[in-house]
């Protein structure tokens, strides 16, 4: 029997996650999980978001165990599993304080407490441009840092990856995907190695039972959609205080398009 395909799609805030769990859930033969390390970032960084409780309490698992159940067998015997992470969800039972991981120090260590569960899984980096994500975020969470946005994370993962096994994770540009869905996605699943099909162009509308319990505050958009939404561009204004915030995700944004895929405009 063929290996399954686990795909961790590491995405931060606001981007187009949840329209592509949709279009990995509309494809046959694929299981999708809905941010699996969530509750486990809320209980470590104490952070409040919408939906705390009720997250922490949907998943009471230790992290550990989470981890391993992300690289072992998939539910129902699929072929595929796609797996929506948020990149600022990469903290680890180890650390305290809620300070976000070192993925270049004990990290590495290929244990329960390190990214031995990773070694199982093709990944994948999901990036918007920065002055749209900002702005989306800090309309829901104001002040926000770098952290919250998931760019550092997604910089380092990336480094580790290219580091440990030689090889980068592609990088998807939302606005990429928007543009030419087809395109996009099919040279994606060229590089994961799994089958292109046209059944992840279109899904119904409507909540999931994969979705997570955060849902009814996050996802009204996607949950009225039945395919991905043509793109257009937003002219935003930023803060002046979070200028400087803009310019460091600005930075490590242009630093993970070295491994862009599916170009576009």
């Amino acid at each position: 029997m063929q290996d399954p395909v686990r795909i961790a799609a590491w995405s931060g805030p606001r981007n187009i996650s949840t329209a592509m769990m949709r279009s990995w859930g509309a494809r046959p033969g694929c299981f999708v999980t809905d941010e699996p390390l969530y509750a486990n970032y809320l209980r470590v960084t104490g952070i409040d978001h919408p939906g705390r409780e009720e997250t922490m309490q949907a998943d009471p698992r230790p992290c550990g165990e989470v981890c391993q159940w992300l690289a072992g067998d998939v539910p129902g015997g699929r072929p595929v599993w796609y797996q929506k992470h948020m990149a600022h969800h990469l903290i680890g039972p180890r650390t305290p304080g809620g300070a976000r991981v070192d993925l270049g120090t004990g990290w590495e260590q290929r244990d329960e407490g390190g990214l031995a569960w990773m070694d199982a899984l093709h990944h994948v980096m999901l990036v918007r441009e920065p002055r749209e994500m900002l702005a989306s975020f800090a309309r829901v969470i104001p002040n926000p840092n770098a952290d919250d946005l998931g760019l550092p994370q997604q910089v380092e993962l990336q480094d580790w990856l290219v580091r440990t096994t030689g090889a980068a994770a592609p990088v998807l540009v939302a606005a990429d995907v928007l543009r030419d869905p087809a395109g996009v996605l099919r040279e994606l699943c060229a590089c994961l190695g799994v089958p292109w099909t046209d059944a992840m162009l279109n899904w119904e509308p409507g909540p999931r039972d994969t979705d997570g319990v955060w849902a009814p505050h996050w996802y009204a958009n996607v949950e009225a959609s039945t395919g991905f939404a043509p793109y257009v561009p937003k002219d935003v204004m930023i803060p002046e205080h979070l200028a400087d915030v803009l310019a460091e995700c600005q930075r490590l944004y242009d630093s993970l398009l070295e491994h862009r895929i599916g170009a576009r405009g």
